[in-house]
């Protein structure tokens, strides 16, 4: 079992409520990561769930999570014989503090048409590329961030305006990805809007949404992840996530809110 498997691990205590804990090297900050927290729910659905994979998952963050044990309490809400749906409420000291909506597939029964008017990108390999410059930040204990470009935001306090990271992702030990570490992928890169405004605040999290299209294959995985608008503070990040294989494996919404540190 790998670091990942063993620290978004969850025990099922009656038909659909659910214990795990959030563990250290996982903090931004002081707060665990959203796209870490998404994966202890998703473990959870795919508990209960009569299909397995996550085909979109949507989380709410009402209040900042803590280190320690979490609760999560699965409610079924329908489904049919190739979907179904779900909900979780993670609470934590009987506070709600993220809710998150879902829809499970069987990923490998999908059939049907592909196209993309966004191909692949193409990047240096990641044994070609230098780690994120973000060392400081304990999320990195888990997660491997190499850049291919904004990295000069970290490395020289500089900005590019693009509103952009381009980048792989890995798992710190070198295990491969699967479905359920995509939930937290998607939530593993920096604000984009780092590049527009610099090192200045804090942003969290309002909502994340995560669309699974497929099994990654074993490898890192090659991260576009891009903001266009802001608009009094909030804005959104758009992520693009292909595995080794170069097959388009998830996508990403989220919300967010810019929070200036006052000088």
């Amino acid at each position: 079992m790998s670091q990942f498997e063993r620290e978004t691990a969850v025990e099922q205590v009656d038909d659909n409520r659910f214990l795990g804990e959030l563990h250290e090297g996982w903090r931004i900050g002081a707060v665990p990561n959203g796209g870490y927290v998404l994966a202890l729910a998703g473990r959870a659905l795919r508990a209960v769930l009569p299909h397995k994979d996550p085909l979109t998952v949507s989380a709410f963050y009402l209040a900042p999570t803590v280190l320690g044990p979490i609760e999560c309490r699965v409610e079924i809400l329908g489904g049919g014989r190739s979907t179904s749906f779900a909900e979780v409420k993670m609470y934590q000291e009987g506070q709600l503090k993220v809710k998150v909506t879902a829809a499970y597939t069987d990923l490998d029964k999908l059939h049907g048409e592909t196209w993309s008017a966004n191909g692949r990108p193409h990047y240096p390999a990641w044994d070609e590329c230098a780690p994120a410059g973000d060392k400081g930040i304990e999320f990195r204990q888990r997660a491997e961030i190499r850049m291919v470009s904004g990295q000069e935001v970290f490395s020289e306090r500089k900005t590019n305006g693009s509103g952009e990271f381009c980048g792989w992702v890995s798992h710190r030990d070198g295990s491969d990805p699967d479905v359920i570490a995509l939930l937290m992928f998607a939530d593993a890169f920096p604000p984009p809007i780092f590049t527009v405004f610099g090192l200045v605040g804090w942003v969290p999290t309002v909502e994340l949404t995560v669309q699974v299209r497929a099994h990654p294959a074993p490898g890192p995985l090659q991260v576009r992840l891009s903001s266009r608008h802001m608009t009094q503070g909030v804005i959104e990040e758009d992520g693009e996530y292909w595995d080794s294989a170069g097959q388009l494996v998830a996508l990403s919404r989220q919300t967010a809110k810019l929070r200036i540190k006052k000088r």
